[in-house]
């Protein structure tokens, strides 16, 4: 799918003591890298040039390279040209290359040329703009797994596996008028099961790597007076939020970035959870359900005395938001600090006043945010994470159909529906919409 038109961007820039590229994609490059140089350039070979506008005047000096389709970034003839970092050259050169034949370039219209001639896929361009706004190294190392293509060979392997028992289903429909039951056949079960297995693997890993491109989501929650600022701060290292022995003087949200040994987190510290005939109050916890509602963790500050009472709290959650218990105050009790393994949560006993405990809590939220993740940790995106959660809804309703009705037909239509949601991941069914919104959040010139 190649363009007919080129466009042009200035890709990066460090200032005016640093570097600055310009990038070029499209037809007309091998003419403006021609102009530019003299002569007819040798791909992938770097010419130390002059850089002059319409008039012959020198613009700037720098390094010309020229990369022929399709062996580019994009897919398309591209043509990089390095120079000094100052904006005022910059901006002169990109007006020059604007002039030759070239158009400015859409936010991600580089990294969508390349998903569609084909160089990358869907899962892989989205995981170019996470390795930019990578907040952590383990974020960084996770997108460039998903960049390479971890994430997208997984999705593959489990898309064969599902046309396999899409073929095997389809076959047994085909011969209606044979005796032989062949929905009846055990192999085709085992399948079934086999692909809920793999896929519900894919789906663990894919939320993992949500944490590790966005950051593992805290919503410390409780009633007043817990400790639930006093364990934001102590978590921060800072005194970022008020602490007083006045009930419901945190009235707002308040959010914490915190990098943990290369992990991100980010702590919402909300208002004390209980009925208030304050407005202003009441506005905070009705805010602090919202942060709820959004976080990965739930984390419950209480103390020995109110914990029975307090887990209340914790009864409405999704399924899917983890549980933590902090019993706080221990310095005030004869409790030592504790960690604790619980049906109904992670149990930690602490003091966010003297911080004892607070490394078992730290340690958790690490490996709930995916430390120690390993090498092959690749990143997602929640729209990812939402896909799989589909793909899984129908493989469950398959798997009812099969062994409550044998109804081929509706079987074959839940794995049909299964297929069309993988394939949104990698991009081979998505939607003009869905494109748009991805590629206009990258940077200009990526």
């Amino acid at each position: 799918m190649t363009h007919t038109d080129t466009i042009a961007a200035i890709a990066s820039a460090s200032g005016a003591a640093g570097v600055g590229v310009l990038r070029v994609s499209g037809p007309a490059v091998p003419a403006i890298a021609s102009e530019f140089l003299g002569r007819d350039p040798e791909p992938r070979r770097a010419y130390f040039a002059a850089f002059r506008d319409a008039h012959g005047e020198l613009i700037d000096r720098g390094l010309l390279l020229y990369f022929p389709a399709p062996a580019s970034y994009t897919g398309e003839h591209v043509l990089e040209l390095q120079g000094h970092g100052s904006p005022v050259l910059l901006d002169a050169l990109l007006r020059r290359v604007c002039a030759m034949g070239s158009r400015l370039a859409r936010p991600g219209e580089f990294t969508e040329r390349a998903f569609l001639n084909g160089k990358l896929d869907l899962a892989q361009a989205e995981a170019v703009a996470d390795l930019i706004a990578a907040r952590s190294q383990a974020g960084a190392r996770a997108a460039l797994q998903s960049m390479e293509g971890v994430f997208s060979r997984k999705v593959h392997e489990l898309l064969q596996s599902l046309i396999a028992l899409r073929v095997h289903i389809e076959a047994a429909i085909d011969f209606p008028e044979e005796e032989i039951d062949f929905l009846a056949d055990p192999l085709i079960m085992q399948q079934l099961h086999a692909l809920r297995v793999q896929l519900d693997d894919l789906l663990r890993e894919a939320q993992r790597g949500v944490r590790l491109n966005d950051g593992l989501r805290v919503a410390i929650i409780g009633r007043p007076n817990a400790g639930k600022s006093s364990l934001l701060n102590a978590l921060a290292g800072s005194d970022r939020a008020i602490v007083t022995d006045i009930a419901g003087t945190t009235r707002d949200v308040l959010r914490e970035q915190l990098n943990l040994d290369g992990i991100a987190l980010e702590l919402a510290d909300t208002a004390g959870l209980r009925e208030t005939d304050d407005p202003v109050e009441r506005e905070g916890v009705r805010r602090a359900h919202g942060e709820l509602a959004r976080a990965d963790v739930a984390l419950l500050v209480t103390d020995a005395e109110h914990a029975g009472h307090d887990l209340a709290l914790l009864a409405d959650l999704p399924a899917n938001v983890e549980r933590i218990v902090l019993i706080n105050k221990i310095d005030l009790g004869s409790h030592a600090a504790q960690y604790d393994v619980r049906s109904d949560a992670i149990w930690v006993w602490a003091s966010a006043k003297t911080g004892a405990g607070l490394d078992a809590l730290r340690d958790h939220l690490k490996q709930l945010a995916g430390a120690g993740s390993g090498e092959g940790a690749f990143s997602a995106r929640r729209r990812h994470v939402q896909a799989l959660e589909q793909v899984h809804a129908h493989l469950a309703s398959a798997d009812h159909v099969l062994q409550a009705t044998r109804a081929g037909e509706l079987a074959a239509e839940e794995l049909r529906q299964a297929q069309h949601a993988l394939g949104e991941i990698t991009g081979t069914y998505s939607s003009d919409d869905l494109l748009g919104a991805i590629f206009s959040s990258f940077c200009i010139g990526k």
